[in-house]
């Protein structure tokens, strides 16, 4: 099975499920790289657009590249209000886009499904050479020891997917890894920061966000559906909502050139 599909099955849900992101985010972004109406900006792999409306409001050029045909589908139809948004249904590698033509390119918890290698060097080949590239992933976190409606939910993920690895909440030590990543593949005037919030869902909410799960959708039907059970039963039995830990974890870096805006992240 090709996980990457599975984000495809139900755009609907996927759509309502999924988390958008900090607007501090956005913010930080924008402060990195200056955009106007002028500019091009690619997204890479948009789901169902969490993260596009900020680049959009901003009257960018919008680019996207979608592999999922109903997620692409559903963008064109959601964002058919811009003029400036384009979407195309295809796999990043093999998208055929303009040689070093964009401003900014970016990925919302996406960029992890793309082989590093030709990733990268496809970045580097539509990236204008005063360009930014922008990566960016949300790691929830729903295994607080602490947390009366996470340890519910632990005893759920304990049953039908055991796993002999204790849960851990992001490592910050992985940013390091991340900025190193970008440096080896000739990246510059790197700059990274991490945002943290929590979110509460209700019982009908977690179940909707979990289908969304590649991870889950791979399990068999029979195992999905008892599975959805218990953990619906199990979060009502503790008050009816879970929190959720989000660390959102950004890198910011271009290629071969000094950057007119320093302003250092704290």
């Amino acid at each position: 099975m090709d996980l990457r599909k599975t984000f495809n099955s139900d755009e609907y849900n996927y759509d309502k499920s999924r988390p958008d992101y900090p607007k501090e985010l956005f913010y930080d972004i924008f402060d990195y790289v200056k955009l106007s109406e002028n500019s091009n900006v690619l997204e890479i792999g948009i789901g169902t657009g969490q993260a596009t409306l900020p680049f959009l409001n901003k009257g960018c050029n919008v680019t996207a590249v979608e592999l999922g045909d109903k997620l692409s589908r559903y963008c064109a139809q959601k964002f058919s209000y811009f003029d400036k948004f384009n979407i195309i249904n295809s796999d990043f590698i093999e998208a055929d886009l303009p040689k070093k033509s964009f401003d900014l390119i970016y990925s919302a918890t996406a960029f992890h499904w793309i082989p590093k290698d030709s990733g990268y060097a496809k970045i580097k080949s539509v990236l204008k050479s005063d360009g930014v590239v922008a990566l960016f992933w949300n790691h929830p976190f729903v295994s607080n020891e602490t947390d009366k409606t996470n340890l519910a939910s632990m005893a759920v993920y304990k049953k039908y997917r055991p796993n002999d690895k204790t849960p851990a909440e992001f490592d910050l030590s992985k940013c390091q890894e991340q900025i190193n990543e970008l440096k080896q593949y000739g990246f510059t005037n790197i700059k990274s920061k991490v945002y943290k919030r929590i979110r509460r869902l209700t019982s009908e909410e977690y179940i909707s966000l979990i289908k969304t799960y590649s991870d889950h959708n791979a399990l068999p039907k029979e195992v999905r559906k008892a599975f959805e059970k218990d953990m619906k039963k199990a979060i009502d039995d503790v008050g009816g909502v879970i929190n959720i830990y989000d660390t959102i974890d950004l890198y910011l870096g271009g290629i071969h050139y000094e950057h007119r805006v320093q302003k250092s992240n704290p």
